[in-house]
């Protein structure tokens, strides 16, 4: 009976959250697509009866005065068109709930196009498509004790994420480089979702545990761009080796009201099942650099890596939740000898919010890192000793960012921002392709995005 008593009190306290991290989250800008604050002028006819539309326009330019592969400007903008729907409401199914959304993206990217980086300047960089995104039910039990979905879904929202990058406007503050470069058509991530199924256990209102199992190349298996493979978003592949992600996160003074800074701790990690390339040996055993080497790379069987995230609210501006000031810290590891990156890490500081005549104003600085692998290196210095000796080496990408979030209205903001890229792509571009071994030179990125929530 004590036993059954624990749990009953452990579900209701998910109800007393101070943020929210259950209902589904736009991409666009992690806050919640049931409850938001929008313009106001989409009409919702039917929400009466569980079904409720949401629809987000991003624009942004983007240009680097220096550095990079070229120098040069360009504009990119996504709509972003979603549902929700309550089952319960509509049909009677209790606590069941679908909910699908689909990108309408145009424009170029600046990383692809100008820089040749791994911190993509920008979360909503893809090539021009028409493509649906996430499309999953969502089950729960016990007042969100346990939440599972089933569908097409994104990791992003939940795994190896903190709240306190939801302002930055680079891609990495989101899903970082580490598995957006390491993992297959970069992961369950945007622009791309996977086939697959989430498990979330609330054991207490401050410890949860997170599992996930995905189709590990929701673009499939091949040559060139993996959002040429998957155009669309409807290969609903399930047949690739699986990709599993697990998280443990632990949260303190997380309750609406409590005066106390809040805080959380997350640990997790990957496992592919899948096969993986060398970066250094081909499929005879030699390097790629060396004469008579094999065009097929040597096949690696499996990948692993794992992370660690903290965040803290430092200040918090009294008789309130989420506005002051927090920090948040990620890292991450994985082998160095079938990834590109072997290392990761990025830190920051969000500011929420501090002045009352301007509460949702937010403002964020934060740098990071991502190390290429021992492995990439030694292909490079093959490269010197057997082609040229100039050759360069890559060694590592950094990060340094600033935005500032001004709200307009309810649901309309702009964002300039500013990021410095250190080593663009480790320094210079991959030593295979039509751009083989060229020099990148550190970039500076001038940026200004609006956002609308209808």
């Amino acid at each position: 009976m004590s036993v059954v008593m624990l749990l009953a009190a452990g579900a209701a306290a998910q109800e007393d959250k101070k943020t929210d991290d259950d209902k589904p989250a736009d991409p666009d800008t992690g806050e919640s697509t049931v409850e938001e604050k929008t313009l106001g002028i989409l009409p919702n006819p039917l929400q009466k009866y569980g079904v409720k539309f949401a629809a987000t326009y991003i624009g942004e330019a983007f240009g680097n005065a220096t550095g990079g592969l070229k120098q040069g400007a360009i504009y990119e903008g996504r709509l972003n068109l979603a549902v929700d729907v309550d089952l319960q409401k509509l049909v009677g199914v209790d606590k069941l709930t679908f909910h699908a959304n689909m990108f309408q993206i145009h424009g170029d990217g600046l990383s692809r196009s100008n820089l040749q980086n791994f911190f993509v300047v920008s979360g909503i960089e893809a090539l021009p498509s028409t493509r649906l995104y996430e499309a999953y039910f969502e089950k729960q039990w016990g007042a969100k004790k346990v939440s599972l979905k089933v569908g097409q879904l994104a990791a992003d929202s939940e795994f190896f994420n903190t709240k306190y990058t939801d302002v930055f406007t680079n891609a990495s503050m989101g899903w970082p480089a580490i598995t957006s470069l390491d993992l297959p058509s970069g992961g369950p991530s945007p622009p791309l979702a996977a086939m697959g199924a989430r498990l979330l256990v609330n054991v207490t209102d401050q410890l949860s545990l997170l599992g996930g199992i995905f189709d590990g190349d929701q673009a499939g298996p091949g040559s060139g761009d993996p959002q040429q493979r998957n155009r669309y978003g409807v290969n609903f592949r399930v047949n690739d080796p699986p990709l599993l992600l697990g998280q443990i996160q632990y949260a303190w003074n997380n309750k609406k009201g409590d005066p106390n800074l809040t805080g959380q701790v997350k640990l997790g990690g990957w496992r592919h099942f899948g096969s993986f390339a060398d970066q250094q040996l081909a499929s005879n055993g030699v390097s790629f650099a060396a004469p008579g080497t094999s065009a097929e790379p040597l096949l690696l069987a499996g990948d692993i890596g794992g992370w660690a995230v903290f965040e803290q609210q430092i200040y918090r501006v009294p008789h309130s939740d989420d506005r002051g000031i927090g920090l948040f810290a990620r890292a991450a590891g994985a082998p160095a000898d079938r990834n590109l990156i072997d290392l990761y890490a990025d830190a920051g500081l969000e500011f929420i919010g501090l002045r009352d005549d301007r509460p949702y104003d937010k403002f964020g600085i934060a740098a990071g890192c991502a190390h290429v692998s021992k492995r990439a290196q030694a292909l490079d210095a093959d490269y010197r000793t057997l082609v040229n000796p100039s050759w360069p080496i890559r060694s590592f990408e950094g990060l340094l960012t600033a935005v500032y979030q001004y709200q307009i209205r309810d649901g309309w903001t702009v964002q300039p921002n500013f990021q410095y890229i250190v080593h663009p792509g480790g320094g210079a571009t991959l030593p295979v392709g039509p751009l083989a071994g060229k020099i990148l030179k550190n970039a500076s990125v001038f940026g200004l995005r609006t956002t609308l929530k209808f």
